[in-house]
């Protein structure tokens, strides 16, 4: 792809929808991918670093005044830069509290679907982790509202979400403090986790305090945080995408390097529950499927989602063995008329084709009921 493409938007019924040319693009990429996602508040330059991620100055669309430019969630696809065969997904969405739209709810929605979609989540936000920044980031508490793990568990539990969700990564833009903790120096995960740390006591107060950090924690085990200064004199920040390195922040471009080499080389390939590789074609399916249920309003399951994609995957390759097995039979009519043990010959040659292109994409077939209708077809 030379440019991004909507994934999500908003439908004419007001509900959040698939785009049917961005799910094209995704049938077409059979590598695995690996999906970084950015969310916050908008305004905030998330624009900026996808676009750095795509080795771009320009791509995902930048705003120059109050007005945000990205709406919905929009997609780019690449080879990635350092992991061979496979493929990197930019996801870049809106951004949250936008004081035109008002919408919590959608602003919830975006933000769980970025945490389902992604193997690396990056949230900006500007300035420094305080209990402002935590309130902001209240999406993260809502999460279990919206997503469970299994159809029965139950519902407060969020340490059975730490083996499904992604990566986390922290990015704290226009950052002036000294990394600094009782005169001793502290690295950026290191005040992440000091930022993160709990309060002792039962009291409402506390327990309002303790709630986003406690969830950033238990759902987000895998965690990091990257702190960049400004990037450039004020009156310049709206022209950002057009200015030239030497423009820029040398120190702002270090830690943008920085970034960039952590995501590419720690960013996991995308696996669903079970450990299943997702592949383009199957985030294309997830992403329909998320997007449906979600704007429904319904609790998302992810073991659910593994069983729906498992016979959405079968389906496809119970039915490429059989192509595979007809094309060539078609091709052996051509030669007629043959011995019959040439025709047994080939049959059994093209049976075997047909079970290995079914192998190739079946995904937990475990009572092998759909290699059997395959057999049978």
């Amino acid at each position: 792809m030379d440019k991004p493409v909507c994934l999500i938007d908003t439908g004419s019924d007001g509900k959040l929808c698939v785009q049917q040319a961005a799910l094209q693009v995704l049938q077409q990429i059979q590598q695995p991918v690996v999906v970084v996602a950015v969310v916050g508040l908008y305004r905030t330059g998330k624009s900026f670093l996808m676009n750095r991620l795509a080795g771009k100055r320009t791509g995902f669309a930048l705003s120059s005044n109050i007005k945000p430019k990205t709406e919905g969630i929009w997609m780019w696809c690449m080879p990635h830069p350092t992991k061979a065969g496979t493929t990197l997904v930019l996801l870049d969405t809106e951004g949250l509290e936008d004081v035109e739209k008002g919408d919590s709810k959608r602003d919830t929605y975006i933000f769980s679907l970025a945490v389902l979609l992604s193997s690396t989540l990056v949230y900006n936000s500007r300035g420094v982790i305080d209990n402002k920044a935590m309130e902001e980031l209240q999406y993260v508490t809502e999460l279990i509202e919206h997503i469970k793990v299994t159809p029965d568990e139950d519902a407060d539990d969020c340490t059975a979400f730490a083996k499904f969700f992604p990566h986390f990564i922290w990015c704290l833009r226009d950052f002036t403090l000294e990394l600094k903790l009782d005169g001793k120096d502290l690295t950026e995960d290191e005040y992440l986790e000091f930022a993160l740390k709990l309060r002792p006591g039962t009291s409402k107060k506390v327990m309002m305090y303790n709630l986003p950090r406690e969830c950033i924690r238990k759902f987000f085990p895998c965690r990091t945080c990257f702190t960049f200064p400004s990037p450039t004199t004020p009156e310049k920040r709206s022209i950002l995408e057009s200015l030239s390195p030497a423009e820029l922040d040398p120190e702002f471009l270090e830690v943008t390097k920085r970034f960039c080499k952590f995501v590419f080389d720690r960013s996991e390939v995308k696996q669903l529950k079970g450990g299943h590789t997702v592949t383009g074609r199957v985030l294309g399916n997830l992403t329909k499927m998320y997007v449906d249920t979600i704007s429904s309003g319904a609790v998302f399951c992810l073991e659910n989602a593994v069983i729906a994609m498992a016979q959405i995957e079968n389906e496809a390759a119970t039915q490429e063995g059989l192509e595979v097995y007809q094309r060539g039979m078609e091709k052996l009519k051509s030669s007629f008329p043959l011995e019959l043990e040439q025709v047994s010959s080939e049959h059994q040659r093209l049976s075997s084709m047909a079970t290995q292109a079914f192998m190739a994409r079946s995904f937990k077939d475990t009572d092998g009921k759909h290699l059997k209708a395959l057999e049978v077809g």
